[in-house]
């Protein structure tokens, strides 16, 4: 057990907006060590330890950290009843613990710190209470060789913990630090609170909604798209020559990294798809703020990219992803309960649910290059490496690690989008795109190259009766099975007639239009080929349901 206790003295503020958005996502999560499932959302690390660390060096370094952000001295009060919390409070001194882990001679550190962490990872922070790190010191022959770290996102999102671990490699080597330049959780509520930052949070909030109105609600809506879980499968890549393909690719195209990355993740996902327009949710967004670019604590806002495929080539695709990454990364700062609202009155509207169905987080920029280049190279090139199934609220995601020497990257892939080796296909196709990039430029749509490098399967939709409504594609056969589950009756047709979603419904359905389009859109959750009708034909009545 260590205690601290900071020159700063404590104080009390209103939670961020990412706080907020945080602990709402947090109250609905159930991690299980029972059932060995880990948070989602609370994430892991292994931090490398310094040669010349020794153990009362690591925990001095610790204390330290502890003392320097006021992030890691952050709790948030109980707010009483099914309340949320609305304040945070930052304490001036307080303790955490340590566990100190020894491995045997032949023992591998890697794996048991990360062994530690998803252990970790399966059982609740008490945000009220709990030392937002749990941390595990592993040591061979009572030298200290890896530090296990999980990380509650309540107060610290992907960003802050990699500025923590370069405080700490600093501090565990015997170094000193300057000041933090970043502002405290509080001083960032207070910003966000300006108005300025009211001014933001509404213009981020229309952003959203016209997106919510217009673009796909699902991305992938095709005859494979059948499971609502969320277990995804995922893969590991790192390659050195990646690295080089990706950088001859910025130089040839003038463009960044996330750039050509984001564009060809987005290039083969609309492939997969078969659709044009990728509706994409990037993580970590408003760090693209240079007020923020140093703040620890947790942002954990996402902005909403829509990136349209349908063009002659990769490189219009890529400066398409630069000028959508700009307008979408500054809508990233919003009142997460607004928002909600939104999205709620737009499912209504629209008879559609938002689903997250891809997601790119790229943390690239947290560590530093010199630190990076710590891990050695992978045996093969590239090296591919499976890691445990994890429940995620998405279809498909990439994470980008690290993207200057060796690129390193993992892809979470729903086995209806990819199995397992699809996954593997669209990771070397992934490569092979960027490695294209580098030299030329790669032609695009029906007649392109895709098909042909990618090996990926495409979205059929031939086994229902599909049907395009607005920019959604929907199976009318999956509508009608949902009207019967959800209205308890058996009667139920569903057809295209005068351009509207119409549903026939007999029996003894004593619903309004206006309660059976309710119940159906309550019961549209990763329902990615399912749309509620947009006109009901019933016992009781005729019309939208849309009030």
């Amino acid at each position: 057990m260590l205690r601290y206790r900071a020159g700063a003295p404590g104080a009390e503020g209103p939670v961020t907006l990412g706080q907020d958005n945080m602990l709402r996502c947090l109250r609905n999560e159930q991690p299980s060590r029972e059932r060995n499932e880990p948070s989602s959302l609370n994430k892991q690390a292994t931090w490398t330890v310094p040669e010349t660390a020794d153990t009362a060096r690591c925990l001095a370094a610790l204390r330290t950290l502890a003392e320097r952000h006021a992030a890691l001295r952050t709790v948030f009060p109980d707010a009483g009843g099914e309340q949320l919390p609305a304040v945070q409070r930052q304490l001036q001194e307080g303790e955490f613990t340590v566990q100190v882990i020894a491995l045997d001679p032949a023992g591998d550190a890697t794996a048991r710190a990360e062994a530690f962490g998803w252990d970790e990872r399966c059982h609740p922070f008490d945000l009220a209470a709990d030392f937002p790190l749990r941390l595990g010191l592993i040591t061979r022959d009572d030298r200290p060789v890896a530090l296990g770290v999980v990380v509650s996102h309540a107060q610290l999102d992907g960003v802050a913990t990699g500025l923590l671990f370069k405080d700490w490699m600093v501090l565990a080597a015997g170094g000193e630090l300057p000041p933090p330049a970043g502002p405290t959780p509080i001083e960032v509520a207070e910003q966000e609170r300006s108005a300025g930052g009211l001014r933001r949070g509404r213009a981020a909030l229309r952003h959203w909604e016209r997106i919510l109105a217009e673009e796909p609600s699902a991305v992938f809506a095709d005859d494979r798209i059948r499971s609502t879980d969320h277990l995804l499968h995922t893969l590991a890549i790192r390659t050195p020559a990646g690295a080089a393909a990706l950088d001859r690719a910025v130089r040839r195209t003038n463009s960044s990294k996330s750039a050509v990355l984001t564009a060809c993740y987005a290039a083969l996902a609309a492939h997969r798809a078969a659709r044009s327009t990728v509706v994409m949710a990037a993580l970590s967004a408003n760090r693209h703020r240079s007020v923020l670019a140093e703040h620890v604590g947790t942002l954990a806002q996402d902005a909403l990219l829509v990136l349209d495929t349908d063009c002659p080539d990769l490189d219009t695709l890529i400066g398409r992803t630069q000028a959508q990454a700009l307008s979408g990364y500054w809508h990233a700062t919003f009142e997460t309960e607004r928002l909600w609202e939104i999205l709620d009155d737009s499912s209504l509207r629209r008879g559609a649910r938002f689903v997250r169905d891809v997601v790119l987080n790229d943390v690239s920029g947290t560590v530093p290059e010199e630190l990076a280049a710590l891990r050695p190279d992978p045996a093969a090139d590239p090296d591919l490496s499976w890691y445990p199934t994890e429940p995620l609220p998405t279809r498909l995601m990439i994470n980008i690690w690290r993207t200057s020497g060796c690129l390193e990257i993992s892809l979470h892939a729903h086995p209806d989008v990819l199995d397992r080796a699809e996954t593997e296909h669209f990771a070397r196709a992934l490569l092979r795109l960027i490695d294209l990039a580098g030299q030329r430029n790669v032609t695009l749509g029906p007649a392109g190259e895709l098909a042909a490098l990618s090996r990926l399967p495409v979205g059929r939709r031939e086994r229902g009766r599909w049907q395009q409504v607005g920019s959604n594609w929907v199976d009318l056969d999956a509508v009608a099975d949902r009207l019967r589950t959800v209205l308890d009756v058996e009667d139920v047709e569903v057809a295209w007639k005068n351009d509207e979603l119409t549903a026939v419904v007999g029996g003894d359905c004593a619903l309004t239009p206006t309660e059976a389009h309710t119940a159906v859109v309550d019961a549209l959750s990763w329902r990615d080929t399912v749309m509620a009708p947009q006109y009901y034909v019933l016992p009781r009545g005729s019309g939208t349901g849309r009030g």
